[in-house]
């Protein structure tokens, strides 16, 4: 995922993050420069699953702790999942206050309009994530 729109600053792939000795790996780490937060994706490969949402609601209160500054806004949590069923993915992030979107799923009523108009479509989300799938299987990652 080279580019993902306008705003977007790539941090890193597979972004380590420290917790109490442990460590995780955030599949792929943006900035966006104008509405000045960081952007976790995660992608799968399955179809989603609840668990999904719980692990990039962890990394996202991760990566507010331990890497925002003060004047930075609450990071945004974009899950890229091969399937969806809105009414899981619905349950899933019921109780979740932090904005995360999930594949075609997006919960349009909880982002505020700046998110909406700086953050790039569905459809550039899943072209990039095939292009991004196509080129793993190409160099033989299996993540």
């Amino acid at each position: 995922m080279l580019e993902l729109g306008s705003g977007f600053a790539f941090v890193g792939r597979q972004y380590r993050l420290e917790v109490n000795g442990d460590e995780f790996f955030i599949d792929l780490l943006f900035y966006h420069i104008r509405l000045k937060c960081y952007v976790v994706v995660e992608l799968k490969a399955t179809a989603f699953k609840p668990e999904h949402a719980g692990q990039l609601n962890f990394y996202l209160a991760a990566v507010d702790a331990q890497i925002k500054a003060e004047e930075d806004n609450p990071t945004i949590g974009l899950l890229l999942c091969k399937t969806q069923n809105r009414l899981v993915a619905e349950y899933a992030l019921s109780g979740i206050d932090k904005p995360i979107g999930v594949a075609e799923y997006e919960l349009v009523r909880a982002l505020p309009d700046q998110l909406l108009t700086n953050l790039p479509t569905v459809e550039q989300l899943e072209n990039e994530l095939l292009d991004w799938q196509n080129d793993q299987q190409l160099s033989g990652f299996s993540g």
